[in-house]
């Protein structure tokens, strides 16, 4: 009996995968729209914006799920259309950005998400949405968004089948997303996945290559489950819902083959290089590739509409910020925050280390201040560890190394040195040599 369940289990998955393309309206690969690809690494000039943290799913592994379950943080409520419009003026005017990733929550229940397409067409700003799609399994609605002017739609394809639906927390989702699929190949807007490597859709990672092949997506991003934000607390993550790298590697594999075959870019974030095979190092992008992939976002601009008065419905927008590498202050947030209970005196501490720091930041070359902030995230926001063997591996400089709180579940015994005749110090050494979709040649300039 042992000897079929390998035979058994791919026939289950195998039956996932032809359920999921009959309610796609695909059994056979979709064409993609004509695209321009290029190997040219530059600065990525996409903002991002938080409208809010209301949703119509509860995923296990999302970032900000205390935000969403509880109605009473204020970030939860959606913001106002006119609050929402500032902060993507304030992307094109003070941080040159021309495109943005529109995300709450759930962006596509927002009420002015029509009139906020619309807003950002009208001031350079190429609008994508990130969402679950759910609201686009109706036909009209995708219309509406074409006429709109959205640039695209980031799909949450984070399984298939019942598995989806568990991890979303919501029967029949993954119905209504393979509808929307076919809706959004019939009204001609085009998408990309993403995809969150939760141990339960592990087995299931070619299957979302093989119907992203079919279904005409995009682009492919494989994006590690990560201790960011809300997940970060509480202990949260564990054994049962974070799979091991080494766990990951086969199917991850397997998945980048098929999408390689089919000349479908693939992303997979936050992941040690190691742990994926030489050919498919040009797909890692961790901190310090990020910068370099124009789908992602602009470290300046992300680090002002990250913060608090940018995610929230009441109160206005804080001052624009500049990049800053000094550590001291990073280290010393949270002593100065004791320190300075009075809002005032803490203001006044915030806008000199912002003088200060952002004026010494500024002198350096763009590249440089970036890769600094990338390493910062890693190291002081994220609490990434380097193994034993990583101190004998020649890329350890470019690799942010393991989660912090991955390593004390699974330990770090994993980290295989990769050995070079030299150390290897240049971000983009391995991600210059994939080629990458560009919609529009402003993107370089």
């Amino acid at each position: 009996m042992s000897s079929n369940a390998p035979e058994t289990q791919e026939v289950k998955l195998r039956s996932i995968l032809k359920e999921a393309l009959d309610l796609a309206g695909t059994d056979k690969p979709a064409s993609r729209p004509a695209l321009s690809m290029s190997t040219k690494r530059t600065l990525t000039k996409r903002g991002v914006i938080w409208l809010g943290q209301t949703c119509n799913l509860r995923c296990q592994f999302c970032y900000f799920i205390n935000r969403i379950h509880s109605a009473d943080h204020p970030e939860h409520p959606f913001m106002p259309l006119e609050k929402a419009k500032k902060i993507c003026k304030t992307l094109v005017d003070v941080y040159g950005n021309n495109a943005v990733d529109i995300q709450g929550g759930e962006p596509t229940i927002y009420k002015g998400i029509f009139e906020l397409i619309q807003y950002c067409n009208k001031i350079g700003l190429k609008p994508t949405l990130i969402t679950n799609a759910l609201v686009l399994d109706n036909l009209e609605v995708c219309r509406r968004f074409k006429e709109a002017g959205v640039r695209d739609f980031l799909i949450s394809v984070h399984g298939l089948g019942m598995e989806y639906d568990n991890l979303v927390g919501r029967d029949g989702a993954h119905i209504r997303q393979m509808r929307a699929l076919r809706n959004l190949q019939e009204v001609g807007i085009p998408f990309r996945f993403n995809c969150v490597l939760a141990k339960p859709v592990v087995p299931q990672l070619p299957l979302i290559a093989e119907l992203a092949v079919n279904v005409g997506a995009v682009v492919v991003n494989f994006i590690a489950f990560n201790p960011f934000e809300d997940q970060s607390q509480g202990g949260r993550r564990s054994d049962h819902n974070v799979p091991r790298y080494s766990e990951v590697k086969s199917e991850l594999t397997s998945a980048l083959d098929i999408l390689d075959d089919a000349g479908i870019e693939a992303n997979v974030r936050y992941f040690p290089f190691c742990m994926v095979e030489e050919r498919h190092r040009k797909s890692i992008y961790n901190f310090q590739q990020l910068p370099y992939d124009h789908h992602e976002w602009d470290y300046s601009s992300w680090a002002w509409t990250a913060l608090q008065p940018q995610r929230m419905k009441e109160g206005g927008l804080s001052d624009p910020v500049r990049l800053s590498t000094s550590r001291w202050m990073i280290y010393a947030k949270k002593p100065l925050k004791l320190l300075a209970r009075n809002p005032t005196l803490r203001s006044i501490l915030y806008k000199a280390h912002t003088l200060i720091a952002g004026t010494f930041s500024q002198m350096k070359p763009k590249d440089d201040l970036y890769r600094e902030v990338a390493k910062l995230h890693a190291e002081v926001h994220c609490g990434y560890v380097y193994a034993d063997a990583c101190n004998r591996c020649s890329v350890k400089e470019i690799c942010d190394g393991f989660h912090g709180d991955y390593a004390d579940i699974f330990g770090t015994e994993e980290a295989v040195p990769i050995v070079h005749e030299t150390r290897i110090c240049d971000p983009v050494y391995y991600i210059r040599h994939q080629s990458k979709v560009v919609e529009q040649e402003e993107e370089f300039a």
